[in-house]
């Protein structure tokens, strides 16, 4: 199969569905110019410096946290501004793998993501993508598939659900690290951020406290804990970040409507009786 040393080597389509990928540091003299445009949709994030995409829609800058998403059969011409070097990754796809829901209402897209850590996740996808279009094991055309699905998907997300970046922030801290006791003066440091508006930019956006989205988010995991592990309900309390057993199953019985030991048994229960049920359908089966 070719490889595709260079964007401007990719004038061909390939094998439909295959995904080819790679990540550049291009200077001010390259450019791509495609007047009729290629079947396939192109997906770039900056990382560094400057570069840009003509279509009949204008011309639009990519600066460092810009994703840009092209349409197939689009006419373009992209490049890296002048004075600049363009550091970017790149993945050209086939348009069957675009479901409608991903699609955006122009030929060139341009989505900043102002999220440092969505922006790393997106940078791992693509890291991702170029190492299995490279290495060419086993199912690498599903891995890839996948990896660009994650992508398109937080792009939906920020499209359809845009939220300031410090109450994501804050969000990714609260469900990543809820072991950690948490103060809030603590958190608004890390976000830029006064304790104050922290709060109340966080309940005019979230809905709730931190402290209750914090909660909230511990007794979810919690729940999943006592329902698909043998962990006793005073352990799960402290892996999830509660210091008092007492005052985690107050908490539990107000969201889950029992106590954290009645939800285990129960769950427990379900489990056997559907197993019970599978084996007697199996025997079933094997006796007819």
């Amino acid at each position: 199969m070719k490889q595709y040393n260079d964007p401007d080597d990719y004038n061909d389509y390939p094998v439909q569905g295959i995904i080819v990928a790679g990540h550049f540091a291009e200077n001010d003299s390259y450019s791509v110019k495609r007047p009729e445009g290629i079947r396939d949709c192109l997906l770039a994030l900056t990382l560094q410096g400057e570069g840009y995409f003509i279509t009949d829609e204008g011309k639009r800058i990519c600066r460092a946290g810009d994703v840009a998403i092209m349409r197939g059969d689009t006419p373009h011409q992209y490049g890296t501004c002048r004075g600049e070097v363009w550091n970017f990754v790149w993945t050209h796809f086939s348009p069957e793998l675009l479901e409608p829901r991903f699609e955006f209402a122009e030929a060139c897209a341009i989505v900043h993501i102002d999220n440092s850590y969505v922006l790393k996740r997106m940078y791992r996808a693509f890291k991702r993508i170029i190492a299995d279009w490279q290495e060419r094991r086993p199912y690498w055309q599903e891995l890839c598939h996948q990896s660009l699905r994650e992508i398109l998907l937080l792009l939906k997300q920020r499209q359809s659900n845009p939220m300031d970046p410090r109450i994501e922030q804050t969000l990714h801290l609260l469900s990543t690290q809820m072991k950690r006791p948490f103060q809030i003066a603590e958190l608004a440091r890390e976000v830029g951020l006064s304790p104050s508006r922290l709060s109340h930019l966080f309940k005019e956006t979230v809905g709730c406290s931190i402290i209750e989205a914090l909660n909230r988010i511990r007794l979810d995991q919690a729940a999943l804990l006592l329902e698909h592990t043998d962990r006793g309900a005073t352990e799960v309390a402290e892996d999830v970040g509660f210091q008092s057993y007492n005052h985690f199953a107050s908490l539990f019985r107000k969201r889950y409507g029992t106590n954290p030991r009645a939800f285990k048994s129960m769950a427990s229960d379900k489990l056997a009786a559907s197993q019970s049920g599978e084996s007697s359908a199996q025997h079933t089966i094997s006796t007819n």
